[in-house]
């Protein structure tokens, strides 16, 4: 039929493959199942490795090409392990997912340089590192998709945005940097921003439920943001319908931003 074909056109990953960092829990899981779903082969690059087989095997049970590699992206020297492995895979990457994150949030007066540095190498160093690693070769073969997984505290600062807030708004600077250096060449960089979603890394907040309701009432659409809801905007960004799209930081938060 002409409406199929024209959608897999669009939005098909067949013969594409990505690496999502963080992609067996939370955002970067529904991520995951959402890009290896639309016909990429999926590399899973994250440390626990119960979740991490879980993830794969899941996929693969439905037929899709997944793999996973366990690797520690709080150094430097994890971060470039893990890339390889993950190019060993199923070769280079065309898409890179940067979902991997880590949410320290003392107060300010008490952010110590041990929470600041941890934070700033998960958040930003590791983001960073993948992309001179893989960029570089999206860019020589004419197309890549680089997306990285931001946060409300990137634009504005509460619930003590600390240095988790600072990671995330240089995160959105990283990206435009990588979309002013490799969008000639037909790599797009883009960044996802969530509001309020119910994930392991949201512990601290979900567990007090007048914050999670006084956090669904100020959306537009009256509830919390699911996993799931980022599928439809990863595959968006990772496939050849957004080739004109870069630079920008697209919000999937039920309006939360703007009410």
């Amino acid at each position: 039929m002409i409406s199929q074909t024209y959608l897999s056109e669009l939005f098909s990953l067949e013969g594409r493959v990505a690496v999502v960092t963080g992609g067996s829990s939370g955002i970067g899981r529904a991520i995951t199942g959402a890009l290896a779903r639309a016909g990429a082969g999926v590399v899973v690059v994250a440390r626990r490795e119960a979740e991490l087989a879980a993830t794969v095997d899941e996929l693969t049970a439905e037929g899709c090409r997944a793999a996973w590699v366990s690797a520690d992206l709080s150094t430097a020297d994890g971060v470039r392990r893990g890339a390889e492995a993950a190019a060993a895979s199923f070769g280079e990457p065309d898409i890179l997912v940067n979902c991997a994150g880590i949410n320290l949030r003392p107060p300010m007066g008490e952010l110590d340089e041990d929470v600041w540095d941890t934070t700033m190498t998960v958040n930003l160093k590791a983001p960073y590192l993948l992309g001179q690693r893989f960029g570089p070769g999206m860019a020589e073969r004419g197309f890549g998709r680089i997306i990285h997984i931001t946060s409300q505290q990137a634009h504005r600062a509460f619930v003590q945005s600390g240095a988790y807030g600072v990671s995330k708004g240089a995160l959105e600077s990283l990206a435009r940097s990588q979309a002013e250096a490799w969008s000639p060449y037909g790599v797009t960089c883009n960044t996802l921003v969530p509001g309020f979603v119910m994930t392991p890394l949201n512990e601290r907040l979900s567990t007090d439920p007048e914050k999670v309701a006084a956090l669904a009432a100020r959306t537009m659409t009256g509830r919390n943001g699911l996993p799931e809801d980022f599928a439809g905007a990863a595959v968006f960004l990772a496939g050849r319908g957004s080739g004109y799209v870069t630079g920008q930081s697209i919000f999937v938060d039920g309006g939360f931003s703007v009410h």
